[in-house]
């Protein structure tokens, strides 16, 4: 009896043993971009994913749009647009609820404020090696007259218009958000806020919009010439008077970190972002949850000096994931936080070498929990990848 218990106790010791294993990732870099010809190079924002296929940007010269599309354990790379009249995609490609591919343009557009633009995919089956996506400007943002510099994320409501950032404006210099509404066979641009950078407002808000289920938008701004350090806003609309701005915090740079990248929410409407390195002290992992009529703010976790982190995302399993630096090898990471009952547990998924990859953007989950991203550098031509990591 006492041998069978023996042997059952070294069973369940050598499988506990195995268990980390089971659940190790695999990392791989599913293309490098060669920067020649149709094919772009340097990818500075993430993927969007769609069925089996990723969607994505580049930003070498003024900019390609690209599909990423898996044929059994291969990745079929091809070219959807040669962008010429929106240059320097900088936003995530994301679709909207109509179907169609968005972005948006730092510079082009009439009169070269840059754009939002859409791509079409082609009626019926192409046949063509250059199969190639109709490009529409949805925008064109007007450096004398309004917003210009379009950097950040778009977002959707309920009713398909679409909200974003511009970095800088004609007004005060410091940025808008705002939103385009469907009008006939376009949009209808109004601008929702006017950042002053003056007093605890802040300005120039690089990460574009979330919107929660009730159609609030939040965002962060870069920095103010109050703090320096950036805030987080909402913009709220009220019936009779229209939409509202509110500051819900103004970084310090005194260990809560500055320089608020984008934003994620849970189903509770608590708000997650990550921080870039503000002076002698590291990024920061935060949380903003309403509490009444404010919001209390938490640093969940806190770099050593002279780390920072990009925008997180929550994975299948419920942790925290995003992008930061400088990592083990100097070329950045991906970290994960997870959430216990003795607080958040920081740990490093991925170290980037450089030859596979040189400093991620935000990353991004399939249905299957395969976690994607890209670099802006390194690779096999150092002109970036896209990389995936398999549970």
């Amino acid at each position: 009896m006492k041998s069978k218990i023996l042997f059952y106790l070294i069973l369940i010791t050598l499988l506990a043993l195995l268990i980390p294993a089971v659940h190790a990732q695999t990392f791989s870099v599913i293309h490098s971009f060669s920067g020649t010809g149709a094919e772009g190079g340097a990818p500075t924002a993430g993927v969007a994913i769609r069925g089996n296929a990723l969607y994505g940007t580049t930003g070498a010269n003024c900019g390609t749009v690209y599909q990423l599309a898996q044929s059994g354990s291969n990745w079929l790379f091809s070219t959807l647009a040669t962008l010429a009249h929106n240059c320097h995609p900088a936003a995530t490609a994301s679709f909207g609820p109509d179907g169609h591919l968005y972005g948006t343009s730092e510079a082009g557009g009439n009169p070269g404020g840059g754009t939002v633009f859409k791509l079409t995919p082609p009626i019926g089956i192409c046949r063509t090696i250059a199969c190639y996506w109709a490009v529409t400007d949805v925008h064109d943002f007007d450096f004398n007259t309004e917003g210009y510099d379009p950097r950040g994320d778009l977002a959707w409501d309920q009713q398909g218009n679409i909200y974003g950032t511009t970095v800088y404006d004609f007004t005060y210099g410091w940025g808008t958000v705002y939103e385009l509404t469907p009008s006939g066979n376009g949009y209808t641009e109004s601008i929702l806020h006017n950042f002053t950078g003056s007093g605890p407002d802040g300005g120039h808000p690089i990460a574009g919009v979330i919107l929660d289920p009730k159609g609030n938008v939040y965002g962060t701004t870069s920095q103010t010439d109050f703090d320096k350090y950036g805030t987080v806003f909402e913009e709220s609309y009220v019936i009779g008077v229209g939409w509202t701005h509110r500051v819900l915090y103004s970084f310090q740079g005194n260990g809560d970190g500055g320089g608020p990248s984008r934003l994620t929410i849970d189903s509770a409407g608590n708000l997650y972002g990550a921080t870039s390195q503000a002076g002698n002290y590291g990024g920061t992992i935060f949380e903003l949850s309403p509490s009444g009529n404010s919001w209390a703010f938490t640093v969940l976790y806190t770099f050593p000096p002279g780390t920072q982190a990009g925008g997180v995302v929550f994975g299948p399993d419920g942790a925290l994931y995003g992008p930061g630096g400088p990592g083990a090898y100097q070329n950045g990471s991906i970290f994960k936080l997870t959430k216990t009952q003795n607080g958040w547990q920081y740990s490093t998924v991925h170290d980037f070498s450089g030859s596979d990859g040189t400093y991620p953007s935000n990353v991004a989950f399939d249905s299957q929990g395969n976690m994607y991203g890209t670099t802006n550098q390194g690779g096999t031509y150092n002109n970036g990848v896209v990389w995936m990591l398999k549970p």
